[in-house]
């Protein structure tokens, strides 16, 4: 009797250790999901920081092919080229934006008085588009009376609200301007010692899973070197077709549009739609057969990007469908904002290659077992 009551007792026991074990597994996957969750926005930051590193690591190899010489001084040339070509771009923008800056709001002023002026012949009242004028454009006359002076209260609130955009205004642009210095700090640690943190990664890796995670690893980053090579000629494609026809058409600032357009590019099919109207708000202080121009050349690199750049180039660096991609980013979008909205497609691909490592023979075709 007392050994039938040990066999009946190992199953209970195996089964309570496994249920222990199941609950454990539960509770540390939804502790993890919830760190992950409230952490989403360091952990993209911290991963477009190691995706920069991987750029300069394809720029320095490609450079490598060129010229030769050791990793750290060819990565060295370029990070001076990429300085310098930013540094170029922003000296150049300032002055831009300025000019388009005014040119737009003279065109703007233009438009509504035609609009005034087409309306008022026939008879309908245009004060609605008075700013800062009567309705036959002169200046508006001074009231007779002096305006009584605020109050102490008036003040005070007007003063709070003026220090508290600009405590927004401040808070945005030192956040904007530490999570830049992050990625390119990142970026550059990760760049210069590329073998050290893959070693480092693959420690916490147990020894009987260690060579299948070399092959994940140096897939992962084989596939995020061939889309970031594929993502740059498509970008510098676009720059010069932009660059070209926006100086064809005679729009100022053609140069500094155009590396807007590419460097916009780098989100796919969101970014195309903004450098459009970037390109079409920029042609109206030109004139509408300016308008007109910039509208089609928007839509001549619309097609290019959607239709030949993109199947030719990326096709050969990540196989991932249109759909896909356009889910992954509006899912990605709606959780995680402009980081998932601009990182929607490195992600995408590194779960692509996890899935081609974890079921080979149904990526390969081939049916299950």
């Amino acid at each position: 009797m007392t050994d039938q009551a040990v066999t009946e007792a190992r199953p209970q026991r195996s089964l309570a250790a496994s249920i222990a074990l199941g609950g454990c597994g539960i509770v540390v996957f939804a502790a993890a999901l919830a760190i992950t969750w409230h952490s989403a926005a360091t952990i993209l930051l911290l991963f477009s920081g190691v995706l920069f590193g991987v750029f300069l690591v394809a720029l320095s190899d490609l450079l490598g092919r060129l010229i030769g010489g050791t990793h750290v001084l060819r990565l060295v040339l370029v990070c001076l080229f990429l300085t310098g070509l930013f540094s170029t771009v922003i000296v150049l923008g300032g002055a831009t934006i300025a000019q388009q800056a005014t040119a737009l709001s003279a065109t703007i002023r233009s438009q509504v008085g035609t609009v005034k002026s087409f309306l008022e012949e026939r008879g309908v009242d245009t004060s609605f588009l008075s700013f800062g004028s009567t309705a036959n454009g002169d200046a508006p006359r001074q009231a007779p009376n002096l305006p009584h002076l605020p109050d102490a209260s008036t003040i005070a609130s007007g003063t709070t609200a003026i220090f508290v955009q600009t405590w927004k205004f401040v808070s945005s642009l030192f956040e904007t301007v530490g999570n830049v210095f992050i990625i390119i700090l990142l970026g550059l640690l990760t760049a210069a010692q590329p073998t050290l943190y893959r070693s480092g990664a693959l420690r916490f890796v147990p020894r009987r899973h260690a060579a299948n995670a070399a092959r994940l690893a140096d897939d992962v980053g084989e596939t995020l070197r061939r889309w970031l090579m594929g993502q740059l000629m498509t970008m510098t494609s676009l720059f010069v077709v932009t660059w070209i026809g926006l100086t064809l058409i005679g729009i100022p600032g053609a140069l500094v549009l155009g590396f807007i357009t590419g460097l916009l590019s780098f989100i796919p099919n969101v970014g195309a739609v903004l450098a459009g109207t970037l390109i079409v708000l920029a042609s109206l202080g030109s004139g509408w057969p300016a308008v007109a121009g910039a509208f089609g050349l928007y839509l001549l690199v619309q097609f290019l990007e959607g239709n030949v750049l993109t199947p030719l180039i990326q096709r050969h660096a990540i196989d991932i469908p249109p759909a896909t991609l356009f889910a992954a980013q509006i899912f990605l979008g709606f959780l995680f904002g402009l980081w998932g909205l601009a990182l929607a497609l490195p992600l995408i691909a590194i779960t692509n290659v996890v899935l081609k490592h974890f079921y080979p023979e149904e990526q390969a075709g081939t049916p299950p077992a």
